[in-house]
């Protein structure tokens, strides 16, 4: 009989029931659908390598201060799981320290909230010296002030959801310990991020365009990746497939080259823990010139799916960057699904297999990256000026018209927006030719 990971591995099996409570306050929230929320909760679990055994959900006018869920609810659930063998309940709420502990205490079971397991998830994604400190770092600031309440979990056997990362010997320091260990992680992030400032620095200096790919967790961000730069990296159908940032240079058809950026992806309620902990990293879309945001849209949630991305981009402060939405998977998408994919600003319907898809969305990037062409009259002997021409943009055209040179160019709208006043007075497009002001090259 074909064995399970866990039992290759002797890692403890979670078999979990789901639990949902539905309030007329969650009701309210713009993004917020009861069904999709729960759905994501048990694609979260199944990432999270856990047996789904079934869902709880239960209407309520407000949360219970001791239970979460009501009283009568809690005996169901404890009923549910000594028919079905379960040993985790997981909620698709956030939980307090006292929660946790009374619901343990009466079910005798592990008690996992949707926060936990994303960072359960973030910890097993973690592969890079960064992703490690930002997970390890975001586990312990949603572990301080809860310390108190996690009663059996820190005497359980190790294994399973909720004990990856820093590990039991970290859930049973004290907090004096735990808020020391946060400090040196916070060090040791900013060291990190002072290495990826340089290297964003260093970049700026040499000019290169950079774009990142953002998006709801699963739109295939990284799979775009792998097909547009032929990049080394994991694609799997699946919640959080890749966690640590990838950058890799893709070359225009115009010769011009780019780099581009995956950046982990968004879920709705990620925790708050987990985007301070991952500022450093999400931050790369700020600093990119643009941003392609990708869209699942095959999914029935897209429109919630985009406003969520909306969301963290502005908390950000990347909302207002140029930005051109990516409608990914549309071959499962219907001939009239396909038509309602429009939004306000730039955007493309593609599928990241498909290469004339790809060859599209390509010189989309390039538009923007590369501008409109111009024309400049150049004297021949303004040898700076001709050389300034060739660092404007991309030479589509040149002839020489008696003592000028006539260029057709299409310009890099980074390079022009430094030094393309100084080939303003030769542009053809201007009724008068006029000596240039300001430093020459």
């Amino acid at each position: 009989m074909k064995k399970t990971i866990h039992e290759v591995t002797g890692e403890i099996q979670d078999r979990a029931v789901l639990v949902s409570l539905v309030t007329p306050q969650l009701k309210k929230q713009e993004l917020y659908d009861p069904d999709h929320s729960l759905a994501e909760l048990i694609s979260l679990a199944e990432t999270a390598r856990v047996e789904v055994l079934g869902t709880l959900t239960q209407n309520k006018e407000y949360t219970d201060s001791k239970w979460f869920i009501g009283k009568g609810k809690a005996e169901e659930l404890k009923a549910m799981l000594e028919q079905t063998g379960g040993n985790t309940a997981i909620f698709d709420q956030e939980l307090s320290g006292a929660q946790v502990r009374n619901l343990e205490q009466f079910l005798d079971v592990k008690i996992i909230d949707r926060t936990q397991l994303i960072l359960d998830i973030f910890a097993q994604r973690a592969k890079t010296r960064e992703g490690i400190i930002q997970v390890e770092l975001a586990q312990l600031s949603y572990l301080l002030p809860r310390l108190y309440g996690q009663g059996k979990n820190l005497s359980r056997l190790g294994g399973g959801i909720g004990t990856r990362g820093p590990g039991e010997t970290k859930l049973e320091t004290d907090r004096r310990h735990i808020r020391e260990r946060i400090a040196e992680l916070k060090r040791q992030l900013q060291e990190v991020v002072r290495h990826r400032s340089l290297h964003r620095e260093r970049r700026k200096k040499t000019g290169v365009f950079q774009v990142a790919l953002v998006g709801y967790t699963n739109a295939g961000k990284s799979t775009l990746l792998r097909q547009l730069t032929h990049a080394d990296v994991y694609v799997e159908n699946q919640l959080f497939a890749t966690l640590d940032l990838t950058s890799r240079s893709l070359e225009l058809p115009g010769g011009m080259e780019i780099v581009v950026t995956d950046t982990v992806g968004f879920i709705q309620n990620l925790p708050h823990d987990l985007v301070a902990a991952f500022r450093a990293t999400l931050e790369e879309a700020c600093e990119a010139d643009l941003i392609l945001q990708v869209v699942d849209s095959s999914s029935e949630m897209m429109a919630a799916q985009m406003k969520v991305v909306d969301q963290v981009l502005e908390e950000l402060g990347a909302h207002g960057k140029e930005r051109v939405t990516v409608f990914n998977k549309i071959d499962l998408c219907s001939p009239e699904q396909k038509e309602l994919l429009t939004t306000d600003g730039p955007f493309v319907r593609i599928s990241a297999y498909r290469e004339e898809d790809l060859s599209l969305l390509v010189e989309l990037i390039e538009s923007r990256f590369m501008g409109t062409s111009r024309t400049y009259r150049i004297p021949v002997d303004k040898g700076d000026l001709i050389s300034l021409v060739y660092r404007v943009g991309e030479v589509l055209e040149n002839e020489v018209d008696g003592e000028d040179m006539r260029f057709k160019v299409r310009v890099n709208n980074k390079e022009y927006d430094k030094i393309g006043y100084l080939l303003a007075a030769y542009d053809e497009a201007r009724p008068t030719q006029e000596e240039p002001k300001g430093e020459t090259w």
